[in-house]
C-alpha cells in the first residue's frame, strides 16, 4: 500500500475514533431514558445515512444469504449501545468507556473462532491484563455497587460490539460501509420504536441538539467511517489503532462535564490500554 494512502486511511480511522468518542460525554449529558436516546439516535442517524446513500446512488440490495448476518449485526449494535449507555448512566465517562474498551482484546479471541483464523496464544496474556485493569476500575466487589454494575454492562456491551465487528468484517468487502450501517440503524429503529410509548419523553426538546450531534456526527459519520476502515485494516488492528478513543472521551468528559477520573480508574485504564498498545505493536510487526 502506498505511503500516502496509508496515512490517509490512518487519518480517516482516527477521525472516526474522535467522533465516536463523543458518545461517552453525550450519553452522560442527555437526560432521557436510555432506550429513547438509542431509538432517536438510530432514527435520525439512519435517515441521514439513507439520504447520503441515495445521493451517492448506492445499491441497497443485500444478497439473501447475507440478510441474516446484517440483521443480527443490527440487533447486536442496538444491544451494544443500550448497555453502553446504561454503563455511562451508572458511573461516569471514564469507567463507562474503559469497560467498553475491553472489546479489542475480546475481538482478538473471537476473530479466530468466528472467522476460523489462527489463534495467537499471547492473547491469553492480554486477556489477563484486561482482567487486572477491570479489577482496578471496581472500587468494591458488591452487587449493590453501581460502578460494578456499570462495568458489567460495559463488558457485555464490548462483547456484543466485538461479535458485530467480526460479522461485519466478512461483509464490508462486498457492500459499502454506509449501506451496512444504514440497515443496522433501520433494524435498531424498528426494534426500539415501542420505547416512545413505554417511557416518558419529557425534556426531549431540550435534549434535541445533543441528540442530533449524537445521531449525525457520532453515529452516521463516525461509525460509518469506522466500518470503512475494515477494508484497509484487520478488525483487530482497527480496534487496536482506535485505542486512543477512551483518552479522547475522558478528555471531552473533563472539559464538558468536569468529570475527573480517580487514581484507581487511571491505573485500571492504563493497564487496559497497555494491552491494546501491546497488541497494536505486535500486529504492526506481523
Amino acid at each position: 500500500m502506498p505511503k500516502n494512502n496509508s496515512l490517509q486511511h490512518l487519518f480517516q480511522l482516527n477521525f472516526a475514533v474522535l467522533l465516536i468518542s463523543t458518545s461517552g460525554t453525550l450519553g452522560r449529558y442527555i437526560d432521557l431514558p436510555v432506550p429513547v436516546i438509542i431509538a432517536t439516535r438510530a432514527l435520525i442517524g439512519g435517515f441521514a445515512l439513507y439520504c447520503f446513500c441515495k445521493w451517492k446512488k448506492l445499491s441497497f440490495i443485500i444478497k439473501k444469504e447475507d440478510r441474516k448476518v446484517v440483521f443480527m449485526s443490527g440487533v447486536l449494535m442496538g444491544i451494544h449501545w443500550i448497555t453502553y449507555f446504561y454503563s455511562l448512566k451508572l458511573s461516569n465517562v471514564a469507567i463507562g468507556m474503559l469497560s467498553v474498551f475491553t472489546y479489542p482484546v475480546i475481538t482478538s479471541f473471537l476473530e479466530p473462532i468466528i472467522l476460523k483464523s489462527k489463534f495467537d496464544k499471547s492473547n491469553i496474556f492480554l486477556g489477563l491484563l484486561v482482567l487486572i485493569g477491570i479489577y482496578f476500575l471496581v472500587p468494591e466487589f458488591s452487587f449493590n455497587n453501581t460502578h460494578l454494575k456499570a462495568i458489567g454492562f460495559g463488558v457485555f456491551s464490548a462483547l456484543c460490539y466485538s461479535i458485530r465487528n467480526v460479522l461485519m468484517k466478512a461483509k464490508v468487502k462486498a457492500y459499502e460501509g454506509s449501506i451496512l450501517m444504514s440497515y443496522q440503524l433501520i433494524v435498531v429503529s424498528v426494534l426500539l420504536i415501542p420505547t416512545f410509548f413505554i417511557y416518558k419523553t419529557s425534556g426531549f426538546q431540550e435534549a434535541l441538539p445533543a441528540v442530533l450531534i449524537l445521531s449525525l456526527l457520532t453515529t452516521a459519520t463516525g461509525h460509518t467511517l469506522f466500518l470503512y476502515s475494515f477494508k484497509n485494516f484487520s478488525i483487530t488492528a482497527a480496534s487496536i489503532i482506535s485505542s486512543i478513543q477512551p483518552v479522547y472521551g475522558i478528555l471531552i468528559g473533563m472539559l464538558v462535564l468536569k468529570e475527573f477520573p480517580e487514581k484507581t480508574t487511571i491505573i485500571g485504564g492504563l493497564i487496559i490500554l497497555s494491552s491494546v498498545v501491546i497488541e497494536s505493536v505486535r500486529t504492526y510487526r506481523k
